[in-house]
């Protein structure tokens, strides 16, 4: 497999999900910028991951004959016509109508980046494959907010949008030199079949489990970390984080590929766990966080190449409708992290996010060994043409 063929999907997975991630940085100046409440204006990071949700699967179910190429490019242009609605918008309607665009086209990219990676890798290179692919998301992810915050104070929100917009566009032209990718033709009825397999919705429950506990954290990292690392110090604690998911995905690849997807799955919350067992001791002293920061960034940047890797296995004849899934479970935790973490910290306040979290990792480290034992089926051959 050409590893021109992964950079390109990489680069495309950063440029959708910065989308994703980069308005919580934003979010002061295009508030102001649309004349509404910053509470209103947060909602715009909703509608993208409702819209994700609830695209991602549907998407990949409509389109299963499709050659992926194709799939790839309509997606990169709306999800440009998107940005570039946002850009332009004057009012809050018109840039939710174009946020929803923007998430629509995201949701066609993704998964199908993920599933043309599985399809063209060696099945013992897999692991790594995927893993080239998903830190385009783990660098977005990161780099999201801080990016946004740099790029609103330096540029404005509208110019940040615009640059998000032209990466896509440069990865949709780069995306004819991929090789053509047919999966295996299924009817409507089995592809939707995949959204009630209990082996499937095992995994994505535990993927909603795992990015929930992390972002019960994450959402809230200014709070935690409070006089350990205020106001500009904070950026170093992100960036360790940052490092950490890098070397952590990177890590996961090689892992699944050696061992296989559950002890890497199992390492990957048991380590959250630890870390944020520990998170509330390690935010007395600036050293301890970024210690415990990069771990709670390896450890969290480890879930998601098994969890792909064991969907992959597990849905071979369906692989595109169950990494959609997974990408709107990543949402769907994400989301319940930040929300069940704000009711925590309202009722029972900042000493127990913390562990909040860590007990949900607990949770996802024992659905993990209850469930991941099961044997992959044999999976029917992509049709694949240079």
């Amino acid at each position: 497999m050409r590893l021109s063929t992964l950079v390109v999907l990489a680069v495309g997975t950063f440029a959708v999900g910065a989308d994703g991630f980069i308005l919580n940085g934003l979010l002061p100046e295009i508030a102001r910028d649309l004349s509404v409440p910053e509470s209103v204006a947060g909602q715009l990071t909703t509608i993208f991951a409702v819209t994700y949700a609830v695209g991602s699967p549907a998407i990949a179910s409509a389109t299963g004959t499709w050659d992926r190429r194709v799939l790839l490019g309509v997606g990169l242009a709306l999800f440009t016509v998107g940005m570039a609605g946002q850009a332009l918008g004057t009012t809050f309607a018109v840039v939710a109508v174009a946020r929803v665009l923007a998430a629509l086209g995201a949701a066609a990219f993704q998964a199908n980046a993920y599933a043309v990676a599985g399809a063209l890798a060696a099945p013992e290179q897999r692991g790594r494959a995927l893993a080239t692919v998903a830190a385009g998301m783990t660098v977005s992810t990161v780099l999201g907010v801080p990016l946004g915050v740099l790029g609103g104070q330096w540029f404005g929100w509208r110019a940040v949008m615009w640059l998000i917009g032209a990466v896509g566009v440069l990865v949709a032209i780069a995306i004819p030199t991929l090789p053509r990718v047919q999966l295996p033709v299924v009817r409507l009825r089995e592809r939707m079949a995949v959204l009630v397999r209990p082996a499937v919705l095992q995994v994505l429950l535990i993927t909603v489990v795992g990015m929930f506990a992390s972002f019960t954290v994450f959402a809230y990292l200014p709070l935690l970390l409070g006089s350990a690392a205020p106001g500009a110090v904070l950026s170093w604690v992100l960036a360790t984080f940052g490092v950490g998911q890098v070397v952590g995905n990177s890590l996961s690849g090689r892992g699944t590929d050696g061992f296989g997807a559950k002890p890497v799955l199992l390492l990957s919350l048991g380590g959250m766990a630890l870390v944020f067992a520990l998170l509330n001791w390690a935010a007395l002293t600036f050293p301890t966080t970024l210690v415990i920061g990069f771990g709670a960034g390896a450890f969290s940047g480890m879930l998601m190449v098994p969890q792909q890797h064991r969907l992959y296995e597990l849905a071979p004849d369906t692989p595109t409708v169950a990494l959609g899934l997974n990408g709107s479970a990543i949402y769907v935790g994400a989301g319940l992290g930040s929300a069940i973490g704000g009711t925590v910290l309202a009722t029972a306040g900042i000493p127990w996010l913390a562990p909040t979290a860590a007990a949900v990792a607990v949770l996802g480290l024992v659905l993990t060994l209850v469930t991941a034992n099961r044997r992959a089926p044999a999976a029917p051959k992509p049709r694949v043409a240079a």
